[in-house]
């Protein structure tokens, strides 16, 4: 038995010296950083369409609506869930606050939205977002709210 530890003990300082060496001959070595060139980029503004334009920020998804009121166009997604009853709880609480609001499901990422308000034109639905987030500011999951663009 004295012999498996004089062993073992034996092999662990070779490791020992050898990592050693290694490391004085790693700090010995003088360290060279290159020399890093930056290339200046021009920066010309980008011509939009209207049409591209009325839905930049926004996400495009198709959706079902499965409980609530019928969308419009643009609507203000407050949550998003994989679990319908989450969904649903949500969507009570919102219609206890005063809104009308309703689940969507979008079935290609399988996610329910829940939706506080829905309109025709994404100026409207762009400031109810605002104004929904300056609403809750104490709320951070009411604080990545967005706009959908819903697809048929």
């Amino acid at each position: 038995m004295v012999l498996a530890f004089a062993s073992c003990k034996s092999s662990e300082s070779a490791y020992k010296k050898a990592y050693e060496k290694a490391k004085q001959k790693e700090l010995a070595e003088p360290q060279v950083e290159a020399p890093v060139e930056v290339t200046p980029i021009a920066v010309t503004p980008v011509q939009t369409s209207k049409s591209t334009a009325s839905t930049a920020g926004v996400r495009q998804e198709k959706v079902t609506v499965v409980s609530g009121n019928a969308l419009k166009d643009y609507s203000v997604v407050v949550g998003s869930f994989g679990v319908k009853a989450n969904a649903d709880g949500l969507k009570d609480w919102l219609d206890g606050q005063g809104y009308s609001a309703a689940v969507a499901f979008n079935a290609d990422k399988a996610m329910y939205r829940v939706i506080v308000s829905s309109y025709s034109d994404r100026g409207a639905a762009a400031d109810a977002r605002d104004s929904f987030k300056a609403k809750y500011p104490t709320r951070s999951d009411f604080q990545g709210a967005w706009l959908l663009y819903r697809i048929y």
